[in-house]
């Protein structure tokens, strides 16, 4: 069954996209087998959710995103979780991760416009008491989104060639 699980892991995360019959085709299993374990991976938490990988640089309206590195002063008994739960609640974070390194928490927003970036840091982020310091990364361009290359195939194929 650990296999299976491990497996179907590995398919949703390339295609979440794959249907019940196409993971059984793809596990050697039948397609109430793989729907049960699908179902259970997300009753345990496994699977947390299924999205869409969006390239906002090609939309019309695109979003400024931003990595915010974040130095905490840990809380005695609830260490890194409490600075956590309240910087995750804010809309504009998108992820966030306890690091290792120089800084506590890597923190992934997105805004409008480097405005509504540099609000959110300096009215909702900056304010909570115990953050030390925050340092401001913005993304100017994309290469690669979990795990998928950006631009088209045949883009990449070209080369320049100088003589």
């Amino acid at each position: 069954m650990e296999n299976l699980k491990n497996k179907l892991i590995q398919l949703l995360g390339e295609n979440a996209r794959y249907s019940y019959a196409q993971l059984a085709d793809m596990t050697n299993s039948d397609e109430t087998t793989v729907r049960a374990t699908v179902k259970e991976l997300e009753k345990d938490g496994v699977i947390v959710k299924y999205a869409a990988i969006v390239n906002t640089e090609v939309l019309s309206q695109s979003k400024v995103q931003a990595l915010i590195e974040v130095k905490v002063a840990p809380q005695k008994l609830n260490g890194f979780d409490s600075y956590a739960e309240e910087i995750y609640s804010f809309k504009e974070v998108q992820s966030l991760y306890l690091m290792s390194g120089g800084f506590d928490l890597a923190v992934f927003v997105e805004g409008s416009n480097i405005t509504d970036i540099a609000k959110f840091i300096s009215e909702r982020l900056s304010v909570i008491d115990g953050i030390m310091s925050v340092q401001t990364h913005f993304i100017l361009k994309k290469y690669k989104i979990e795990g998928q290359i950006t631009r088209p195939k045949e883009e990449r194929e070209r080369q320049l060639i100088q003589a």
